[in-house]
């Protein structure tokens, strides 16, 4: 090995002193002295000037310079060819000496690291026959030419023999008997400027040629030199189409480019459609197999990809008004969701389970689409935010095998739908797909249902599926597991007087007694945690009042529709009241258990002197009949029914808990917590979108707000004082429409009128 590596360090060193009998070059850009050796000169270019660094131009700027020993009248012209071509017959002579003459030493070595130099001299002389050949042409990487390696002897050459390692590298002949390579001017022009991969043994020894390849070299060299300004012009032009482009051209879309790409995909859409509905129909009652089952899903796959470019191609920015209204004008994506999405998962859901697995998959792939659609199309945004939740629902209602999945799912629905219900609270619908999602939770159910029933837009199908809660309870004898038995006589009670039958009417005087005497219990065991039970429990009293939105309610009858101009005032009810006078009609007698039901409930709360867990529940009872107290016909039926003594004891209470500050004392505008305090309450979110409450909350409210769920166990101390500033105010407001009720200025007290004398026992 050490011979080895001296006989390396020698022959570079021999091929150094060879470059420096060359002479130097000036460089025809910066005019420094350069080795006139072909190598140096490209290495230099590389490094100093790479914006000229191609393969064809370094070698028209080599011919170009003028070396210094010519400057200086040293010209030879033996030495200018040597400056082309390379230091080939110094370094052929070099290599046939060394085949020739054995190293000096022991003989016995020869064998050994005398044939490891002797190739080393042939693969010097072979890279000297390499680098003319690269030199000429242009084309050989200078990674591939400088690679050493050993070289097969051949029949002319010297009678060095393989030794052992030399085995190990034989490849064996071609078997085809063709020539694997030939450098032509073709193949040279094709891999002008492309590096190619390193050259593996084999290769470098078929580099390192005999004499007789060295003169095969020397004459296809000569023969070709004619050639040499073409084939350097060639290479020059394929140098410029591999450049490379700095930044693709873009062209921008105009909006009647647009149109025909729009009617084109929606020919597309309404052909999808036909086959979407055509197969929906006549697929209902039939056996699908695999491959049906495929191709259904593929169909309606394609019809949401022909849907997203639509909507695309035209919400794009270049897309005239006219354009970007086209989806709203078509009915896009309600027709999506019809055609394809829900009707396709409404033929899978009626062929389960054979067509779980298709449904399943057939889900994720819509919620993907519509996902992506949340995304990238912001105008239906709220319509993707309901369609998202449906899917989710979905995808809730078929997992039966794995509960911590499905109660993922449940929870990312009921996200999606509270989404949509803080941006749409006056729809009914979306109160409906979350009481779906409540369960087992009856009061949640209960609570929903009916809100989606006393909202400004209710939902129609809410008064069948509130059966499937109402139905399974109204046997007395059922006892659901886990369900408190408080929970299950108030969820009953309701049942019964939703569906008003005479052959209940003992069972609803029976259930309401348990409710009544099992609430107080109920409020102590549960202490905090039913805050919000609490006001949900006032909600579902306030709806049950209305009827559940019933028109005919008596109640229902004198409250005005939505209007969108002023707040709602004291005078502008009074400005209703001839539709208040037409609403001549005598109560039922349903109607007057509620009231007593309700009246009783808030009693039993309100006589929870000091406990802050029921003052939740005040508060929304408070509001509802804040609002009806100022018509004629809630005073009629409600005001003597509620407990006004107590009241005013709970509102003294509140007066000495909290200050009283001017915000609240002489004014008729929401109490404003201070900036920095500034947030809704829990029970502000389930009172939102209400008949009742659509002129409670000033404008602006509930932006940028959102409901945390750890404050029903957890409140801050500021959303305590907030509270007891709302139900005073509303004590204010009931005070100032109301006999029974009174506010003593100069006291800063809460008087009740009961039987025309004035009654005051404040809370000790």
């Amino acid at each position: 090995m050490d011979k080895l590596t001296q006989g390396w360090v020698q022959h570079q060193r021999k091929a150094a002193r060879e470059e420096d009998a060359l002479g130097k070059f000036e460089c025809p850009i910066c005019a420094t002295e350069v080795h006139a050796s072909f190598r140096k000169f490209r290495d230099h270019f590389r490094s100093k000037h790479p914006a000229e660094a191609g393969n064809c131009q370094i070698e028209e700027a080599f011919k170009k310079c003028s070396p210094k020993d010519h400057e200086e009248g040293d010209h030879d012209p033996a030495k200018s060819q040597s400056l082309v071509a390379g230091p080939s017959k110094v370094t052929s002579d070099v290599g046939a000496a060394s085949s020739k003459s054995p190293i000096s030493g022991n003989r016995a070595s020869t064998d050994g690291a005398g044939n490891d130099l002797e190739r080393l001299n042939l693969t010097s002389d072979g890279m000297s026959s390499s680098r003319r050949r690269s030199e000429q042409i242009c084309s050989t990487p200078a990674s591939v030419a400088q690679q050493p390696g050993p070289s097969p002897s051949t029949p002319g050459g010297s009678g060095v023999r393989l030794g052992k390692r030399d085995e190990d590298f034989v490849r064996g002949t071609n078997p085809s008997g063709r020539q694997l390579w030939i450098a032509s001017d073709e193949a040279t022009e094709a891999f002008e400027n492309v590096p190619g991969p390193p050259q593996t043994t084999q290769t470098q020894t078929r580099l390192a040629s005999s004499s007789t390849h060295r003169r095969s070299s020397q004459h296809r060299r000569q023969r070709n030199a004619g050639h040499h300004r073409a084939q350097s012009q060639r290479s020059y032009d394929t140098a410029r189409a591999v450049e490379m482009i700095r930044e693709l051209v873009t062209r921008e879309i105009c909006s009647d480019q647009l149109v025909p790409e729009i009617t084109g995909i929606y020919s597309g859409i309404i052909l999808l459609e036909s086959k979407c509905m055509e197969y929906g129909r006549t697929q209902l009652d039939v056996d699908l197999n695999p491959v049906q089952y495929k191709a259904l899903s593929g169909l309606h796959r394609s019809l949401l990809n022909e849907y997203h470019d639509f909507l695309l191609a035209s919400q794009h920015p270049s897309a005239s008004e006219k354009l970007k209204d086209l989806p709203s004008r078509l009915f896009i994506p309600a027709r999506m969701w019809r055609h394809g999405i829900h009707s396709y998962l409404e033929l899978l859901r009626r062929k389960l389970p054979g067509s779980h697995e298709y449904m399943l998959s057939f889900v994720y792939i819509a919620y993907s689409m519509v996902g992506l659609l949340y995304e990238t199309i912001p105008l239906f945004r709220d319509t993707w935010i309901e369609c998202l939740g449906d899917l989710g629902r979905y995808r809730m209602a078929i997992e039966d095998s794995d509960i911590q999945d499905r109660e993922n799912w449940t929870r990312v629905s009921r996200n999606w739908y509270t989404m949509a219900s803080n941006k749409i609270p006056r729809v009914g619908r979306l109160y409906h797909h979350l009481a779906i999602l409540a369960r087992p939770d009856v009061i949640q159910q209960l609570f929903f249902y009916a809100k989606s029933l006393c909202v400004p837009v209710p939902f129609p199908s809410s008064r069948e599926t509130v059966k499937v809660l109402f139905d399974p309870l109204l046997d007395p004898e059922s006892t659901p597991e886990n369900l408190a038995p408080v929970d299950l006589a108030f969820v009953r009670v309701h049942g019964l007087f939703y569906f008003a039958k005479e052959e209940h009417k003992d069972l609803l005087h029976s259930s309401m007694q348990e409710f009544l005497s099992r609430l107080e219990d109920h409020i102590e065991r549960k202490n905090v945690l039913w805050r919000q039970h609490g006001y949900l429990t006032g909600i579902s009293l306030g709806c049950l009042l209305l009827g559940y939105g019933d028109k005919s309610n008596v109640l229902m009858r004198v409250i005005p529709k939505p209007q969108e101009e002023a707040p709602h005032t004291v005078e502008s009810q009074q400005s209703d009241s001839p539709m208040e006078d037409s609403a001549d009609v005598e109560p039922s007698e349903n109607f007057k258990m509620a009231v007593e039901l309700a009246a009783r409930t808030y009693k039993i709360v309100i006589d929870r002197n000091g406990d802050p867990s029921v003052l939740p529940c005040i508060h929304t009872l408070l509001v509802f009949y804040q609002y009806m107290l100022e018509f004629a016909v809630g005073r009629q039926y409600l005001e003597d029914s509620l407990p006004w003594a107590e009241t005013a004891d709970v509102l003294n209470y509140l007066v000495r808990l909290c200050d009283f500050g001017p915000r609240s004392e002489d004014s008729l505008e929401f109490p404003m917590p201070e900036p920095g305090d500034r947030r809704p309450l829990p029970e502000d979110y389930a009172l939102r979108g209400l008949l009742y409450t659509q002129d409670y909350f000033p404008e602006g409210w509930f932006d940028g707000a959102e409901f945390d769920e750890t404050h029903i166990v957890v409140e801050p101390p500021s959303i305590g004082f907030q509270r007891y500033e709302r139900i005073l105010w509303l004590g204010r407001r009931i005070a100032m429409n109301n006999g029974r009720l009174l506010w003593d200025q100069n006291e800063k007290k809460f008087f009740a009128r009961v039987n025309d004398e004035l009654k005051d026992e404040p809370i000790g």
